[in-house]
């Protein structure tokens, strides 16, 4: 029993020792992702072209809300002079435009999303390419992203943006 606990104690201490080396080799790095992002190039050029589709999606949008609008106003104004089956076509008219219009605004919103990952995707991959390349290049362990606000200090910690900055050429 004495010579399992001996053994057991050794271990932990075996154990302990070899955690507090490691932790030694530890480098950490830390880089504003969303800074890195800013200076990439083609980014503006990708957000503006997204800008744009996203006017264009809005423009289709706000017609399409001024023609119900507009035959709403008319179907108001005039429901009183019109015979039964008249009115039933008009509402059912109205409502397969709203229902157009929910649609087609569901589906513009996933397109946006879709338009940005197209766009936006080959830029992030490229920083976060850079970023693998860096830590493994100068031997970081981790490399945390600051842009979230999570960090709230850091000692012993390298700012890496230069060195990428440095890899993308940038």
């Amino acid at each position: 029993m004495k010579k399992l606990l001996n053994l057991s104690l050794l271990l932990v201490i075996l154990l302990g020792s070899t955690s507090l080396t490691a932790q030694t080799d530890t480098k950490f790095g830390h880089i504003n992702t969303n800074e890195l992002l800013r200076m990439m190039p083609g980014r503006e050029h990708a957000q503006a072209e997204l800008e744009q589709y996203a006017r264009e999606l809005e423009e289709t949008f706000t017609a399409m809300q001024a023609e119900f609008q507009t035959k709403y106003q008319d179907y108001l104004e005039k429901q009183e002079n019109f015979s039964q089956l008249v009115r039933q076509s008009r509402e059912r008219e109205l409502q397969s435009l709203n229902e157009r219009i929910m649609e087609f605004q569901e589906s513009a919103q996933q397109d946006l999303m879709e338009q940005e990952e197209r766009l936006l995707n080959p830029i992030i991959q490229e920083a976060r390419n850079a970023i693998q390349k860096v830590g493994r290049e100068h031997g970081f362990t981790y490399i945390f992203d600051t842009s979230g606000g999570s960090m709230v200090f850091w000692e012993n910690g390298e700012d890496i943006m230069p060195l990428v900055r440095a890899e993308l050429g940038l």
